[in-house]
């Protein structure tokens, strides 16, 4: 049975978990991270030297970084079906789940953080505004991109839907006014409609 180790409350730990419910895969999740603590201890850190969720045993093969264990999920129980063997299709997939990582998250992780982990009488506006402004910025590119695909990859779901779009429900689930993209809205509607996202998509933000 696939280990999973972390909290559903990390953004992180809900794009490995959605994937495993997606392939239909057997896995036994264990709280760690956050509140839970865990991931300072010895024998976590041996999984993981980082101290960071999540991290999966699979077997003997112990692996982390949440869109590395996406990637690597979908290539052994997907076949071709969620990770491309066409190395266009593959790689178009692979750049967006590299731009989440390394673009959308870095810009929409600051006002997560104040808007909903940070009390109200301590957050710090301009924070809060510069995220905005930032992330609405990649929404734009966003919806340009998904008006002309079906989903993230091209024409069909793959592994570079989950990663997005659980930064989509990061964004979604924002207490803040928000411009209407009406493709990222058809999009995510769509993936929230998958029996695989539920218990991640519908989560509300803690």
């Amino acid at each position: 049975m696939l280990k999973i180790w972390g909290r559903m409350s990390s953004i992180n730990v809900k794009k490995v978990v959605w994937t495993a419910q997606e392939l239909g895969l057997d896995f036994q999740r264990t709280e760690a991270g956050g509140l839970f603590g865990v991931v300072k201890t010895p024998e976590y850190m041996r999984l993981n030297p980082n101290s960071l969720v999540p991290v999966i045993e699979d077997e003997d093969f112990v692996l982390w970084e949440s869109n590395v264990i996406v990637r690597y999920l979908c290539a052994r129980h997907s076949s071709s079906e969620f990770y491309p063997t066409e190395l266009r299709e593959r790689f178009s997939a692979e750049r967006w789940m590299d731009w989440q990582q390394t673009t959308l998250n870095p810009a929409s992780r600051p006002g997560f953080w104040q808007l909903i982990r940070t009390p109200p009488d301590q957050r710090n506006a301009q924070l809060i505004a510069d995220s905005n402004a930032a992330v609405e910025a990649l929404m734009a590119t966003l919806d340009a991109h998904l008006a002309r695909h079906a989903f993230m990859g091209g024409e069909r779901f793959s592994m570079a839907d989950i990663p997005v779009a659980c930064e989509v429900h990061r964004w979604f689930g924002l207490p803040q006014q928000r411009q209407s993209r009406r493709n990222i809205e058809r999009w995510y509607e769509s993936l929230c409609a998958r029996q695989a996202s539920k218990g991640v998509l519908d989560l509300a933000l803690i």
